[in-house]
């Protein structure tokens, strides 16, 4: 489906132009490494992510405007490439990393993980070299009323080398808590993620979902989901107008993204952490979570 994928993307660069302006913009984004004790997160400041950092999702606000991923909302240039009978893939307009595609549910309906965790490994079997996240309706999706998941090259995916040689669930002094689950087994990884998912739900008693962002990738023939469980949607120099940033699944697999240029030059590799310590789930309850997922295997 790559092949598909790629002649997607020359079509609609040269019809739709505002893909044009956004693969314009990514070209012209800076990132810089920081080292944050054994490993590298990339910052990215890519200007045209501003609408989607400072996004109003609460359910007030996305009542008021008309679903972008509705397919009767799109632009008149936008094409899509079916996936299945379900999800239709689009390259997305406003880039963080390289062939970012948003891959949207052709019915209007919220997002939710339940019953789609397959769907999510499939489409990382049809799209090899690249990642798929989900960021749930509290932290990070900016279509919280339409369910849909993106896609990005795994050129850079940070996450997946630092986590190379790891065997065990969690990660040791990463700053950020995440499960790793591996599997070749398509049902049992399904069922060893709505496990976890299950088990958050119960630790943190948000139901019908906890706050998760997800990322799989396919590589010779296993599957590899990072799972990042939430503690808050965004952090207090958010709100305190210190740092414009609104860390989401992509962020949190390495590639953080600073809108601002200002804040982008005086972001640190200690602020990341803070941040990263700060919205994910804390110690206690992940580690909880952690125990029992582990006496499970």
């Amino acid at each position: 489906m790559t092949g598909e994928v790629e002649e997607l993307f020359k079509r609609q660069l040269r019809e739709w132009p505002q893909l044009a302006k956004g693969i314009e913009g990514f070209a012209r984004a800076t990132t810089r490494p920081v080292r944050i004790d054994w490993f590298d997160v990339f910052i990215r400041h890519i200007p045209h992510r501003m609408i989607s950092t400072t996004a109003s999702v609460d359910r007030e606000s996305v009542a008021k405007r008309p679903c972008f991923l509705c397919a009767n909302n799109l632009p008149a240039e936008e094409e899509g490439l079916p996936f299945d009978e379900n999800f239709t893939i689009y390259c997305n307009p406003f880039p963080i990393v390289d062939r970012h595609l948003t891959i949207a549910h052709k019915e209007h309906g919220a997002q939710r993980i339940a019953g789609q965790v397959g769907n999510m490994l499939d489409i990382a079997v049809a799209l090899p070299k690249y990642f798929v996240v989900y960021n749930g309706p509290e932290c990070g999706a900016s279509a919280p009323d339409h369910m849909h998941f993106q896609a990005g090259s795994r050129e850079l995916f940070p996450i997946e080398k630092d986590t190379a040689a790891l065997t065990g669930i969690t990660v040791p002094n990463y700053e950020r808590n995440v499960f790793v689950l591996r599997g070749l087994d398509r049902s049992a990884l399904i069922d060893r993620i709505d496990r976890a998912i299950d088990l958050l739900a119960g630790a943190t008693g948000k139901r019908p979902e906890p706050m998760v962002n997800i990322a799989v990738f396919h590589e010779r023939g296993e599957w590899v989901a990072y799972l990042f469980p939430r503690g808050k949607h965004r952090p207090e120099v958010y709100y305190r107008g210190e740092l414009t940033v609104s860390p989401a699944s992509i962020d949190l697999c390495g590639i953080f993204v600073v809108p601002m240029a200002e804040h982008f030059e005086r972001i640190t590799g200690d602020s990341v952490a803070a941040i990263f310590r700060e919205v994910t789930l804390p110690d206690d309850q992940f580690q909880e979570v952690a125990g029992k997922l582990e006496g499970e295997r």
